[in-house]
């Protein structure tokens, strides 16, 4: 086996000296906010069984949700789902080879930001 010499390499810029990127922290908050859809469908989940099952359980449940904390996670929940489904959609509009260079990509970040809390806010006066 070769032997190494680790202790020449450069080692990788550090957290405290790398400055975030726009798109980089617009993936991280996909990826955020697929685990974030995925907790709260639990939720759902747990509002049906405990209508399946008793009405004590529902009653829980259900005036756990209509809340003004479950109100708050659902509203949270609401831009979460579309913040998500428009970072999915940035990356198909990526595979394609379209918008790859650094200043559009920018922008769509931004735009998936606005157009997820725009979305949001027109669901929740329909709603």
């Amino acid at each position: 086996m070769a032997d190494v010499n680790r202790g020449d390499r450069p080692l990788s810029p550090h957290l405290q000296i790398y400055r975030p990127q726009l798109t980089s922290m617009s993936s991280i908050m996909v990826r955020i906010t697929g685990i974030a859809s995925l907790g709260v469908s639990f939720l759902l989940v747990w509002w049906l069984v405990a209508a399946s099952t008793s009405e004590g359980a529902f009653a829980f449940i259900d005036g756990l949700l209509r809340s003004w904390f479950g109100d708050l996670v659902l509203l949270a929940a609401t831009w979460a789902i579309f913040y998500h489904m428009l970072g999915r959609l940035r990356h198909v509009i990526w595979d394609l080879g379209y918008c790859l260079d650094v200043p559009t990509s920018e922008k769509m970040a931004k735009g998936m930001f606005g157009l997820a809390t725009i979305l949001t806010l027109i669901v929740a006066l329909v709603v």
